[in-house]
């Protein structure tokens, strides 16, 4: 590719939205994901009785299940990347190309 032609898609308005959108939502994303991550070693460091709370007369205790989040969260806001990538911005890609 040309320095020309890559400068041109670095001009295009196109290009700047799909930057723009994809960039903010990365950083949403991911800043939520922190949040999550983040609190739930802060509950293990300071309130470690707290996670292990039984529930019932099981064995299972409240930390299992905020574990399972921390984990399914992240495959979460994953499958909310892809699904906003193939929808929104394949399109941007597409009009930015044929230009």
């Amino acid at each position: 590719m040309e320095a020309r032609s890559h400068e041109a898609i670095q001009q295009d308005p196109s290009y700047q939205e799909l930057v723009r959108r994809r960039s903010s939502l990365g950083w949403t994303l991911s800043l939520i994901m922190l949040v999550i991550y983040f609190g739930f070693i802060l509950l293990v460091a300071y309130a470690p009785k707290f996670l292990g709370m039984r529930f019932g007369d099981g064995v299972t205790t409240i930390g299992i299940p905020i574990g399972l989040f921390v984990i399914v969260s992240a495959f979460v806001l994953t499958g909310i990347y892809v699904s906003k990538a193939n929808s929104q911005y394949d399109a941007l890609i597409r009009r930015i190309v044929e230009r």
